[in-house]
């Protein structure tokens, strides 16, 4: 990457935001630390030698102001764009509304409305670069939420369309896909995200240094676990086999770890 590329990292304030943000700027570049918590972005600008940028980064208001704060404290431009910020509500179909809106505001429509305002931008100069923090929940599933695997799932279709529609005119889009990583998220992923999740998590760093891999060898999919490969092969190949084996797992680990339910075995 060359020295002074301009960056900006949503959700910067800790976890994998954090570590992007430290890894983009140990690369020589220059970054925008983005958080909802202001005292976190703040911190972690103070360390790398970034630029805080506070506030919302999913609603229509909150990211045009990001951007636009961003591109004044770059000086005009704008050349890679971590949507790392997300969130992750647990439950099933019967999830409150508000944890459906919120998974797919965040995790989604931040995406959206980012790349609508970036793409005048990288389009011109036939030049921009895209990284959507997706969770390998998007290229598989997640036991136990069923709007964190539904919106990253949206995550990375937008990724893949954006990535398939501008490519040919200097667009890059890279869509990372991590299991468990040593973050707030999953110390707050109850039981069974632990279960699922804890053994092999990946530290902040490991995942930043992936991101920096991948974008060095122009990959599409960031996959610092890498047996998320086969999985995914897997699921394409033999859809009806990894589902019956994905609900093997529901009952071992998820069921195993709730209280039964009625009519259940």
């Amino acid at each position: 990457m060359a020295s002074g590329t301009r960056v900006v990292v949503t959700g910067a304030g800790g976890g994998i935001g954090a570590a992007l943000a430290e890894a983009f700027a140990a690369a020589g570049a220059e970054v925008v630390v983005n958080d909802l918590d202001a005292a976190a972005a703040r911190e972690v600008a103070a360390r790398i030698g970034g630029h805080p940028v506070p506030g919302d980064a999913a609603g229509r208001d909150g990211v045009a102001a990001l951007i636009e704060a961003a591109r004044a404290e770059l000086g005009g431009g704008i050349d890679v764009y971590c949507a790392n910020a997300g969130v992750a509500p647990g439950g099933g179909a019967d999830a409150p509304e508000q944890s459906w809106a919120a998974a797919w505001e965040v995790n989604v429509m931040a995406h959206v409305r980012a790349a609508e305002l970036l793409l005048p931008e990288w389009l011109e100069r036939g030049a921009g670069r895209f990284v959507a923090t997706v969770s390998a929940a998007g290229l598989l599933t997640m036991l136990g939420s069923a709007p964190y695997s539904v919106s990253k799932h949206g995550a990375l279709a937008f990724a893949e369309w954006l990535s398939a529609t501008y490519r040919h005119r200097g667009v890059r889009v890279h869509a990372l896909c991590p299991q468990g990583v040593r973050t707030r998220i999953l110390e707050e992923s109850g039981a069974v995200g632990r279960a699922l999740l804890a053994d092999g998590a990946l530290e902040p760093s490991q995942v930043a240094a992936e991101v920096l891999r991948a974008i060095g060898e122009e990959r599409f999919l960031v996959l610092p676990h890498p047996e998320v490969a086969g999985y995914y092969a897997h699921r394409a190949a033999d859809p009806d086999g990894w589902l019956v084996g994905m609900n093997q797992l529901q009952r071992k680990l998820v069921d195993g770890l709730e209280p039964n339910v009625e009519g259940t075995q």
